[in-house]
């Protein structure tokens, strides 16, 4: 009998897997992270926005869970991307800053002995793809094949430009190498797009080439447990929308707020176009993805971050909590707001924890698994306290409970009260001067665990042959002094 239970069961069994591929590896999520850049708090439609229309980025809220406490690392891009790549505190291992964009520095990226999200997954099975803005280093050693992403189609640099007329210069070699020859500015901007590291010709705006490049990973690995890291680098500047973006927000009679309003709908066309794929290959149940900026809007660009104050590079809430959502049809109830602060760096422990991928135990995780908390499994707070700091500015920032502290040389000291003063508009630093003084005990013991930046500033000029050897000697210290110590 128990014979023909066990082969009526293997049939079953094998019957599914051959019908639906995707039975088999159920016990395994799809994982997706959509990163957008610069998006302002305000700018989709979940957190209130009525000129930006984002029907698609709002499902992923709407039939998951919104964050209306959800913050990134930092206020600018690479170091806050550096932070949810790893799920730690990027200052740790000496990102503090955005690098600079030269293919000769072996210093400027995020160091080889951090291990990325993609790097994690590789040890339980996953193929990674990385598609759209990097910015964790144009060194090669930094590329993004070489830091556990199977694929990678995009950028190196930070920025981009995005018709694909303007995309003239091979590599970001060549557009260092024009920019020190008195060339226009930043011509790295300028180069065309690599599909892992052969350069590729493109015909389409670059939002829409990204889109359907995600939509291309997601075929081909459909029948594998996958994860897609979806760095959009819209809304960034420069503000460029095609035609046909623009004729959709014809509504919106400031020019500029139009075009900034045009590159946020082509983000959500390919949201859309994500989603549809994953119910068409019916994946959509069991694949988690997390939506999110990389730092608050900037307002040069016409983003809008109501009701919070501040913007892109600021330490008040605008400048660091962001438009944040996750959804799994799954496994996570629909149209649910968690209010509770969390981070960017708990993507990458949540995806460990469900995976029961192996963590470093030299370099710990600064994230929590979120989904005991999303799922009311656990009703205490993932973070007792965040932290941020900007090396360059020196300026400390961290949320215990509702009490947002900045210790500032530039702008002084901040306590705001974020239950009743979202605006941080009334300062409390004086009349609980107690409480403002132990946050800032706390930031600064804090500050002791990090490093001084490891590399030079976006801003600063290709490195020069002088220097090189310098660097690539400072680099291999750097490296040694890891491998000898617990973890820094």
């Amino acid at each position: 009998m128990n014979k023909f239970y066990n082969l009526a069961l293997y049939s079953v069994t094998l019957l599914l897997t051959l019908v639906n591929p995707v039975w088999a590896k159920a016990s395994k999520p799809n994982f997706i992270v959509i990163l957008t850049d610069d998006q302002g708090y305000a700018d989709v439609g979940f957190n209130g926005s009525k000129d930006i229309v984002t029907p698609n980025i709002d499902r992923i809220a709407n039939e998951g869970t919104r964050f209306t406490n959800g913050y990134v690392t930092y206020s600018v891009c690479g170091p806050s991307r550096a932070g949810l790549l790893t799920g730690r505190y990027q200052g740790r291992f000496g990102f503090g800053r955005n690098p600079i964009i030269d293919p000769t520095d072996p210093l400027a990226g995020l160091p080889l002995e951090e291990q990325m999200i993609s790097e994690v997954l590789q040890g339980v099975g996953y193929t990674s793809s990385a598609i759209g803005k990097w910015h964790m280093g144009s060194h090669p050693k930094f590329h993004p094949n070489n830091r556990g992403f199977d694929h990678f189609y995009g950028f190196l640099s930070g920025g981009h430009r995005y018709f694909p007329e303007e995309l003239i210069y091979e590599d970001e070699a060549q557009g260092i190498a024009m920019d020190s020859h008195k060339s226009p500015s930043n011509s790295w901007y300028h180069t065309k797009l690599l599909r892992n590291n052969e350069v590729v010709e493109t015909s389409t705006y670059l939002t829409d080439e990204l889109s359907r490049e995600a939509i291309e990973f997601i075929e081909q690995e459909k029948d594998n447990p996958f994860f897609l890291y979806l760095a959009y680098n819209a809304p960034h500047s420069p503000l460029q929308a095609s035609k046909e973006y623009l004729a959709r927000n014809t509504h919106i009679k400031d020019k500029k707020r139009r075009t900034y309003a045009s590159m946020i709908t082509a983000v959500d066309d390919g949201v859309g176009s994500v989603l549809a794929k994953l119910e068409q290959l019916n994946l959509d149940d069991n694949t988690l993805i997390f939506f999110l900026s990389d730092n608050g809007g900037a307002l040069k660009s016409s983003a809008k971050n109501v009701p919070l104050r501040g913007m892109k590079g600021d330490f008040f809430e605008g400048g660091i909590r962001v438009p944040f959502a996750v959804r799994w049809p799954e496994k996570i109830p629909a149209g649910v707001d968690y209010n509770n602060p969390v981070s960017s760096l708990d993507i990458l422990a949540t995806f460990a924890s469900l995976t029961n991928a192996s963590i470093s135990t030299e370099r710990p995780l600064d994230g929590v698994n979120l989904m005991p908390f999303i799922l009311g499994e656990n009703q205490g707070l993932p973070h007792d306290v965040l932290f941020w700091r900007s090396f360059d500015s020196n300026i400390l920032a961290s949320r215990r409970g509702n009490a947002k502290a900045i210790s500032s040389s530039q702008i002084g000291d901040h306590l705001y009260n974020l239950s009743n003063d979202l605006a941080e508009r009334h300062d409390l630093s004086e009349k609980q001067s107690n409480t403002f003084d132990q946050q800032k005990v706390e930031m600064d013991l804090w500050a002791t665990e990090l490093q001084d930046p490891i590399f030079r500033k976006l801003t600063d000029g290709p490195i020069k042959a002088a220097n090189k050897k310098h660097n690539e000697k400072k680099a291999k210290e750097r490296i040694a002094r890891s491998e000898g110590s617990e973890g820094y």
